[in-house]
């Protein structure tokens, strides 16, 4: 017997389902449940993973390797932050603010795979078939009879027409324009976009077609919708960038089949994306020289060392509170070494407003940029600019104690190929570099107040 059609309250912000209304959802969000009916639960279980009627069990030595099955979009910075391609079967889902690229980059990814693999399905909710091609006309290069559209918000349609196609490639833009007819929720609910999200997972593993799904974001910059589709898909990437700039970062929130520390760059161009080759250069080429409060710092983004910018202003507060402003760096990180400052290296700024930027628009992940935030700190409040050929990298502790940075090395030599003649660093990386470029000058330190008295010198 099937379960008896019935309502159930669900959760707008995390997807819980409770018997009853409740006022506050397990999650913290106050108002956020609705009533929603529940299908009747007749004829087949459409919540099975697999189409198949029935599993099997199957030994894990005659499972093919996905990493043997990957399908190469044609788009390098794409491939990188994935893994090294599509893996047969994984579902993917991007998000970023309007206007930010998204369905650029899908259609180009869409028109190479098409044009070298085999047949792509992009499913579109939100423009018409028209606009697609009006696109497609000013950012492919190459035009291909493999490339389909369906302008359909039906996800039982949608499924038929990939079941007819068999695509080697399906694009969802977006999930939350999807419904399904066993729903008679309204698209975007909670409940649609995890109906939706399960039968695109049946299709795509089943029948081991990659797809990527399009989700919109909050105002906050948050992923719009449940949850529950995050922890459902495969791989979540995130598109950002300013919209008065023409740079573009990608980035991997969440990767089963590779690394989260990647990055991929673009620039946003007339006739579309275009993959940025030399990161580095492109984060340093307006840099100044001679400037009180800029320093060159660097990471190491998954597989390559990224160098950036970091900018410091200090000015006298009138408001009786100082005030700490961060973009790009932790707030609680930034207000952690000015304290270390304060108390290990005796700079006060307890009567300046602090504002710290990492140039670009880029966030880096870790620790290394400490000392690169503290120098850039203290040259601006000094007015003394660092030497413009110096590179900066180090962790601070609390103790004023500089910790080792990994992959030194690495970040030598691609600072060497950038100009850089000098690298501040802790003693403990520089002895961990054997092998640096001709001209390369290491400035090993121990502590914060070492760096500052090496600076100064």
């Amino acid at each position: 017997m099937g379960k008896k059609a019935g309502t159930v309250f669900v959760c707008q912000e995390c997807g819980y389902e409770s018997p009853k209304w409740m006022g506050q959802c397990v999650c913290g969000a106050w108002n956020s449940m609705v009533e929603e009916k529940l299908p009747s639960g007749k004829g087949s279980d459409v919540r099975r993973r697999s189409p198949e009627a029935f599993s099997r069990p199957v030994k894990l030595s005659q499972v093919r390797s996905g990493e043997q099955s990957r399908i190469h979009t044609g788009i390098g910075e794409l491939d990188r932050v994935l893994g090294g391609g599509l893996v047969l079967g994984s579902l993917t889902l991007i998000s970023g603010e309007p206007g930010i690229g998204k369905s650029t980059l899908l259609i180009q990814c869409a028109a190479r795979i098409a044009e070298g693999t085999g047949t792509v399905l992009y499913v579109t909710g939100e423009e018409s078939e028209e606009q697609i091609k009006i696109r497609a006309d000013r950012v492919c290069s190459q035009g291909t009879d493999r490339l389909f559209l369906l302008a359909e918000t039906n996800m039982e349609r949608v499924m038929e027409v990939t079941e007819e196609l068999q695509p080697a490639f399906l694009i969802i833009d977006s999930i939350q324009t999807m419904y399904s007819e066993a729903l008679e929720s309204a698209a975007g609910t909670v409940s649609q976009v995890r109906a939706c999200a399960n039968e695109l997972m049946r299709m795509g593993k089943g029948r081991g077609i990659p797809v990527f799904i399009v989700a919109h974001v909050t105002k906050s910059g948050d992923l719009a919708g449940p949850k529950i589709i995050e922890h459902l898909v495969d791989c979540v990437l995130n598109f950002t960038g300013e919209r008065d700039r023409e740079l573009r970062i990608l980035r991997a929130y969440k990767n089963r089949f590779g690394t989260t520390s990647e990055i991929g760059a673009f620039l946003m161009e007339e006739k579309g994306l275009v993959e940025v080759e030399n990161l580095s250069a492109s984060f340093l080429e307006d840099r100044e020289d001679g400037v009180a409060g800029s320093v060159a710092t660097a990471v190491y983004e998954g597989t390559r060392p990224l160098l950036l910018e970091i900018q410091a202003l200090t000015s006298p507060t009138h408001l009786g509170f100082p005030r700490r402003t961060a973009l790009g760096v932790e707030l609680s990180r930034l207000n952690m070494i000015l304290g270390v400052l304060d108390r290990k290296a005796g700079i006060s700024l307890i009567d300046q407003d602090v504002y710290v930027n990492v140039v670009g628009g880029l966030k880096p992940e870790g620790t290394s940029t400490d000392l690169a935030v503290a120098l850039a700190i203290w040259s601006a409040r000094r007015g003394r600019p660092l030497p413009r050929e110096t590179l900066v990298m180090g962790e601070i502790g609390l103790t004023g104690h500089l910790r080792s940075v990994a992959n030194g090395e690495k970040i030598a030599r691609e600072a060497g190929r950038l100009g850089f003649t000098a690298m501040l660093l802790p003693a403990q990386s520089a002895a961990a570099i054997k092998d640096r470029p001709k001209g390369m000058k290491l400035l090993p330190v121990n502590d914060l107040r070492d760096a500052i008295k090496t600076v100064e010198g």
